[in-house]
């Protein structure tokens, strides 16, 4: 029904080019001139429009400050550190000068500020400095922590505060005051001679700028038709006409107009229309007079329930016109079934921060992992020197930490994000000595948090839900049978498939020593009891939910290949934990919807590599309040499911996605002025091997800023429950491979129909706000 309204509506129109983008007066309004010298420093605006330019935190921040950085015991350097007065940024010096983009870090990018010794760098390095003087900045993404050392607690405190009060305004800012708040910080930068005046000159630097390349004869007329002064100089208003023509949206306005009709503005009733034909849930009068009231700038028109343009506008790029449902950002789905029945985020090796073979182990990197929504963690635990187990990746160069430390980087950061159990995912090489040492830490450190015992008595064969578990962590490790438990037993807890992978490596023997488990250990092994997965159980064989199998990603695409059905049953009643080949030396992921649609639970991935992969398993766990638990689809929950995701049926959804434009792409290489991207978007299918398909559009040439297409992909689902849609946007090489650009992917069924923004992340999973693609999805299911 949702198509055919739209068609029945007629397709959109051809959009203009770029030049005909700009060259008309936009409907956006123009913000309102400084009247207090911000007009004089366009930078500051940004900062008065935060409202924080009389801030005394902030101030002392734009006036900067000589800090420690702490990279080790010997390196510690004092380094000046300022916010712009974009107030989105902060330079810092370098004792040898690099690009300029080298020597910023953004607001947004900011993960978390930690005060005192609250990194694994200021507790090992930063002794010399009282707590109180300290703090640290912990990034999104792979970038490292800043530990950092004020000369007085007073200053130190000012920049926790001022980088809160910063992150605090920039999460509460709208998409568009984001769009403006970025257009102003590059109109600050193009400003050579920082005189409030643009030269025509200094627009077409904006230009590149802003990653568009336009015809400097229509980009003359168009500074001239702005230039009312005739002075040859831009400044006060005629800037903020220069920006809103550049700002043009033809696109939204044709949307607008079909539905306002010749009165220019929205009434409730037609823009109710328009929700209906975007096939909003729960589309009434009473829902559009509330859009009105929430998202209508012009107080006038929001008296008399009416929107402009300017209100439609900003509706459309609030989180409730985008393409992910609001609805599914918060914890919606059923959380009192059994964890089988879930897809929990999990990670391998997550104490490494870059490769498996010589690459640096930290807790960081565990505190990293929770932040990204994770709840299984792997530590390979080895014997350590006076009696306490380390962790690290044995037999290689990968440094090691302390297992002690990592379990007080458990207690404190599992639950900050999520309240959902947490699985410790225990690889033991230890003897029974220093086992027994873990068991101690485990108890000590977790206390209550650490279940110990069956939470049902009546029913301790069951996996309890994850409700049932908030706030708890689990042990996944050997289980002693009970005939065992007094002295210890000989249990080999080694992942399968690693001995056989060791084995060809040619240390066979070592690889095959069996190992003792110390009933301490054992104990903790509640309901996640590591065991080996050698042939699937046949039908009449009841379950044993407890038992958690560790596979290689070899061995589980074997199963998926050869068994089909039968490994789709198993894990509707079984934790299995699916991990990389001990091959992949650079840790490398593999693609894990292979595994979730066999109904994985713990598909491990490497964290610390960012790529597609990873990109996925963010989209996967992007949904239910981003807790790291996400319910399986009902094929792949009920114990006689039929279901094999290598024979699903025959297609029976439509997905229609029509790319129509993108708004700011971010530029490549910003050291390099004349580098525009010439932009493509693919829009990839991940689910059942017979729905994965990739398609994409032409590429505009020299055009990041406001690229259109308006061209049509269609795909045909035949299992749509397990379907991630990604949007990339990239650009094109002719010569190499493309650049990539933008991505978002998110679940199908999380998906909204009609017209709707994208809002792009980086590589590393960072918004690139206020980079957007607009699309229209219509999802037709028969």
């Amino acid at each position: 029904m949702l198509c055919g309204r739209w068609r029945s509506r007629g397709q959109p129109p051809e959009e203009p080019s770029v030049l005909a983008q700009v060259a008309a007066p936009v409907a956006l309004p123009s913000p309102p001139a400084s009247q207090d010298g911000g007009a004089k420093r366009p930078g500051l605006r940004a900062l008065k429009k935060m409202g924080l330019t009389e801030d005394e935190d902030v101030q002392a921040m734009l006036r900067g400050s000589r800090l420690c950085k702490i990279r080790s015991r010997t390196w510690q350097k004092e380094r000046l550190y300022r916010l712009q007065e974009d107030g989105l940024s902060v330079w810092f010096q370098r004792r040898i000068p690099r690009a300029p983009s080298q020597h910023i870090f953004f607001v947004q990018h900011i993960e978390a500020v930690r005060e005192g010794h609250q990194s694994e760098g200021l507790r090992r390095f930063g002794g010399a400095f009282e707590p109180a003087r300290c703090l640290t900045i912990a990034f999104k993404g792979s970038r490292k922590n800043l530990d950092l050392a004020a000369p007085t607690a007073e200053e130190a405190q000012r920049w926790v505060r001022g980088l809160a009060k910063l992150r605090m305004r920039l999460e509460a800012m709208s998409q568009r005051e984001r769009l403006d708040h970025w257009i102003h910080s590059y109109l600050h930068r193009a400003d050579s001679n920082q005189d409030s005046k643009m030269s025509f000159k200094e627009i077409k630097s904006l230009l590149r700028m802003v990653n568009v390349d336009m015809n400097d004869m229509y980009a003359y007329r168009l500074f001239k038709e702005c230039d009312h002064s005739n002075n040859e100089r831009l400044e006060g208003t005629e800037i903020e006409e220069f920006l809103r023509r550049l700002l043009k949206r033809p696109e939204l306005e044709d949307i607008f107009y079909r539905y306002s009709g010749e009165d220019r503005v929205l009434s409730a009733p037609e823009l109710l229309e328009f929700l209906e034909d975007q096939g909003e849930d729960g589309a009434t009068l009473a829902r559009a007079q509330q859009l009105i009231h929430t998202y209508e700038l012009n107080e006038t028109a929001k008296q008399h329930e009416l929107m402009t343009l300017d209100g439609f506008m900003m509706y459309l790029l609030s989180p409730e016109g985008a393409a992910l449902d609001p609805a599914h950002t918060c914890v919606f789905q059923d959380m009192d079934q059994p964890l089988a029945h879930y897809f929990i985020s999990s990670s391998h090796n997550t104490y490494l921060t870059d490769s498996q073979i010589g690459g640096p182990s930290s807790t960081e990197a565990y505190v990293r992992a929770f932040a990204q929504g994770c709840r299984c963690v792997e530590l390979d635990c080895w014997e350590g020197p006076g009696g306490e187990p380390v962790i690290y990746h044995g037999h290689t160069l990968t440094s090691k930490i302390l297992f002690r430390d990592v379990i007080q980087a458990v207690r404190d950061h599992a639950f900050m994000l999520s309240p959902y159990p947490v699985i410790l995912s225990l690889e033991n090489h230890c003897g029974l000595e220093q086992q027994a040492a873990m068991a101690r830490h485990l108890r000590t450190i977790l206390g209550d948090m650490l279940v110990t015992q069956v939470l049902d008595s009546h029913n301790p064969e069951e996996l309890p839900s994850p409700e049932q578990l908030k706030g708890r962590v689990l042990v996944k490790g050997k289980k002693l049978p009970a005939a065992r438990e007094e002295d210890g037993g000989i249990l080999s807890d080694r992942e399968e498939e690693e001995e056989e992978e060791e084995e060809e490596a040619g240390a066979a023997e070592q690889r095959r020593r069996a190992k003792q488990i110390s009933p301490e250990l054992s104990a903790l092994a509640v309901y996640c009891c590591a065991t080996r997965l050698r042939t699937l159980r046949p039908a009449p064989t009841p379950p044993q939910p407890c038992q958690v199998s560790s596979l290689s990603e070899r061995k589980a695409k074997k199963l998926i290949r050869e068994a089909g059905n039968s490994f789709v049953r198993h894990n509707a009643q079984q934790l299995t934990r699916v991990y990389p080949l001990g091959l992949r030396m650079n840790s490398a992921n593999y693609s894990p919807q292979e595994m979730w649609n066999s109904g994985c639970q713990l598909v491990a991935l490497n964290f610390q590599t960012p790529g597609y992969e990873m990109d996925l398993n963010a989209g996967r766990f992007l949904i239910n309040g981003q807790c790291g638990y996400v319910l399986k689809p009902a094929c792949l929950r009920q114990p006689d499911t039929t279901f094999d995701p290598e024979s699903p049926g025959p297609p029976r959804t439509t997905l229609t996605i029509q790319v129509l434009t993108a708004q700011q792409l971010p530029k490549l290489n910003a050291e390099k002025p004349n580098s525009i991207v010439d932009p493509l978007v693919r829009i990839e299918i991940h689910g059942v091997p017979a729905d994965c398909a990739r398609k994409e559009t032409n590429y505009v040439l020299n055009n990041g800023f406001n690229p259109r297409w308006g061209q049509t992909l269609q795909f045909q689902l035949r299992a749509p429950e397990l379907v991630l849609v990604r949007f990339v946007v990239e650009d094109y090489d002719s010569t190499s491979p493309n650049d990539f650009v933008g991505q978002f992917t998110l679940p199908f069924n999380s998906l909204k129909q009609g017209f709707r923004h994208i809002h792009l992340l980086s590589k590393d999973g960072a918004s690139l706000s206020p980079a957007t693609l607009f699309v229209h999805i219509c999802i037709q299911r028969f």
